[in-house]
């Protein structure tokens, strides 16, 4: 499984990126050792994840949604549905939504 996540930082702005392993990921997000982004913006807390299939599908999650305003990226936070900004672009249905623990 490959996972495309969004965390916030502590200056309240939104980091994308992918993944194979969700956990090991946010870990070293928080901890500093991840992302040059986040190692100058200091990860708080991961705000949402999707699981798909192949690394291919991953990717091209994280460049869609890296390329829409913050105002969508907040909507897809709390809840709004891939298909809402991202219809045509990607095949949606392919992306499935991972609660939170």
């Amino acid at each position: 499984m490959y996972y495309t996540y969004m965390i916030r930082c502590k200056d309240n702005s939104l980091y994308t990126g992918m993944t194979n392993n969700i956990e090991n990921r946010v870990k070293k997000h928080i901890s500093g050792k991840g992302a040059k982004y986040t190692k100058s913006h200091q990860a708080e807390k991961i705000e949402a994840v999707w699981r798909t299939k192949d690394k291919s599908l991953a990717c091209k999650l994280e460049y869609q949604i890296k390329q829409l305003e913050k105002a969508q990226k907040e909507k897809l936070i709390k809840g709004e549905r891939l298909s809402t900004y991202l219809k045509g672009k990607i095949d949606c249905r392919r992306y499935y939504r991972v609660e939170k623990k």
